[in-house]
């Protein structure tokens, strides 16, 4: 096999709650959030190091060797070679192979899409039917989740990737146990501006107590809720980013505002400095929910 493909969807993440250990494998998030019809497609082929083909003969072996070792595996994000610290991971965790990753995505990296986590899910996919691994989706999908989780690239990202859907987690995210919402083909309508830095929000521990107080909050709110429709949700959405002290920036709380003086429903996407919406406002693109979760293209 020359190459192999992979989807993973991008997720919207609304609340969170940071459950993290020493031990990444034992670390994670709890909270909602939802799958979309947009994500990531990820195509991966090998890299061949030289024409030196391994032999019985022990030098043309060790040259090969050599020459294999000091190759470093090449990832593209949009035809733009880059530097995917969490990608890379999942790669090394799998093979000892060299390869060529190609990533390409309609949806922005680095703000609230959980990009990361499906390019680390994908890969993993991908790689798996390439050099024919024969791991099982649920273990892919595991060490992606790990390799996040090392990285700081986010926390709860790949799971909801993995099942797809409109999903809650009262459990943490490591422990794969998700509640799925009869939720899904709705229009979402979404705005971003710039990129948040998971990493900043993880390590920090004052900023860390207040998410967690509010996540923990938000979520026994959802559990008590009757109707859990996709308003009731982005309402409670919404009280969170700002007991949590996230939604700061000026345009994005003047944007929400001015949603819901047109009797819609608007929240921050955790983490970015971007806004979702059940109503089309002025900029926005439209995303629709789906409960498709990664797949082999």
């Amino acid at each position: 096999m020359k190459s192999a493909k992979a989807f993973a969807p991008g997720n919207i993440s609304c609340i969170f709650v940071i459950k993290k250990t020493k031990n990444p494998a034992k670390s994670g998030s709890l909270g909602m959030g939802f799958t979309v019809n947009k994500g990531v497609i990820v195509a991966i082929k090998k890299i061949h190091s030289s024409n030196i083909k391994k032999t019985n003969n022990k030098i043309f072996y060790k040259n090969y060797k050599k020459i294999n070792e000091n190759i470093k595996n090449i990832i593209y994000f949009n035809n733009k070679k880059i530097n995917f610290s969490t990608v890379s991971s999942v790669i090394e965790k799998l093979t000892n192979e060299k390869v060529k990753v190609n990533i390409e995505s309609e949806l922005p990296l680095g703000c609230g899409f959980g990009l990361s986590g499906a390019s680390a899910l994908a890969t993993a996919y991908a790689l798996n039917k390439l050099l024919r691994l024969k791991r099982s989706k649920k273990e892919l999908a595991f060490i992606a989740h790990v390799a996040e989780v090392e990285n700081r690239t986010g926390l709860g990202d790949i799971v909801n990737q993995y099942y797809g859907g409109f999903l809650i987690k009262y459990e943490p995210s490591y422990k794969f146990k998700v509640k799925k919402l009869p939720i899904k083909n709705k229009k979402i309508y979404y705005r971003y501006f710039s990129p948040i830095k998971t990493k900043n929000i993880i390590i920090n521990k004052k900023i860390k107590n207040k998410i967690n107080n509010s996540g923990l909050n938000s979520l026994n709110k959802i559990k008590k809720l009757r109707n859990k429709n996709l308003r009731s949700l982005i309402t409670i959405s919404k009280e969170f980013s700002i007991k949590s002290g996230l939604l700061k920036n000026k345009k994005i709380i003047k944007i929400i505002k001015k949603i819901e003086s047109r009797n819609g429903n608007a929240s921050m996407i955790m983490l970015g400095n971007a806004v979702f919406s059940d109503k089309y406002f002025k900029g926005s693109r439209e995303l629709i929910i789906k409960d498709k979760g990664a797949c082999l293209c």
